[in-house]
């Protein structure tokens, strides 16, 4: 049998811990399975994008990728108790650019609760919160309701102003800048997004770009920053733990840019 170069995450009893799946992971959601063993997830996923490069390599994961459960919108909120688990503090989840750990129960739509970022966008491309891109856990994320909010709809870009209640955070007009700490993570969800959704599924052809001010375009930017977050913030054991669980428990695919940095330079 061969084995993936995904494997060294699944060798040893600390790897067997990292991706311990919590038992309370499946309330709430549809088409959950029990976990499967690390390498069994990995061995031969990516089979068919071995030895492709650029247009053709994307499109080979796409295919792969493509191929996966959904979870609907109010199922999101248990799945993000799960995959954003503080590893410190079980009762917890971690919000992506606050850094804060918060309790699971502060959920909802108040000052100081936690609520789903869409790190793509939902106006960009115009898909809401639809089953499908709209509650792809790959890019949702959970985030104090008021940097939710400061973050809107902007795309990604590097200066601005410090965000309160997200340090390391900046933002102007047209930008959002994450804490470094997840400069990456941001970066690879969106690149996630970019293969995952080209058009079918009734949904638009999301897409990078260079520029800021998408709008309600099916784009994404700006590319050039995003590699660069993507280099200098590589996939760390809390990322990997993500996927790993989002893959196992709840939509059966994986972030491939998570498992193959290098895939990143090769698309674009």
């Amino acid at each position: 049998m061969r084995i993936s170069r995904l494997t060294p995450w699944a060798a040893g009893p600390a790897a067997a811990a990292l991706f311990a799946i919590p038992a309370a992971a499946s309330a709430g959601q549809r088409q959950a399975a029990e976990p499967r063993p690390a390498a069994a997830a990995a061995d031969d996923y990516y089979a068919a994008a071995e030895g492709k490069t650029g247009a053709a390599l994307k499109a080979a994961l796409h295919g792969i990728i493509k191929n996966q459960s959904k979870v609907n919108y109010d199922g999101v909120w248990n799945a993000l108790k799960v995959t954003d688990q503080d590893p410190a503090n079980p009762d917890n989840v971690i919000l992506l650019y606050s850094g804060r750990s918060q309790s699971k129960s502060t959920n909802g739509g108040g000052a100081n609760d936690w609520n789903r970022e869409h790190v793509w966008a939902k106006s960009h491309g115009d898909f809401g919160t639809a089953t499908g891109p709209g509650t792809d856990l790959h890019h949702l994320r959970p985030e104090d309701v008021t940097v939710n909010s400061t973050r809107g709809n902007k795309d990604f870009d590097r200066g601005g102003s410090p965000v309160g209640e997200a340090p390391g955070s900046l933002t102007d007009a047209d930008s959002f800048e994450p804490r470094n700490a997840v400069k990456g993570d941001v970066a690879r969800m969106l690149l996630y997004m970019a293969v995952r959704y080209e058009g079918g599924d009734g949904f638009a052809n999301l897409e990078l770009n260079d520029r800021v001010g998408n709008g309600s375009a099916p784009a994404h930017g700006r590319i050039s920053v995003l590699k660069q977050w993507h280099q200098m913030d590589p996939p760390d054991a809390f990322e990997q733990r993500r996927n790993q669980i989002i893959f196992d428990v709840y939509q059966h695919n994986r972030n491939p840019f998570i498992d193959h940095p290098e895939w990143v330079a090769s698309i674009w």
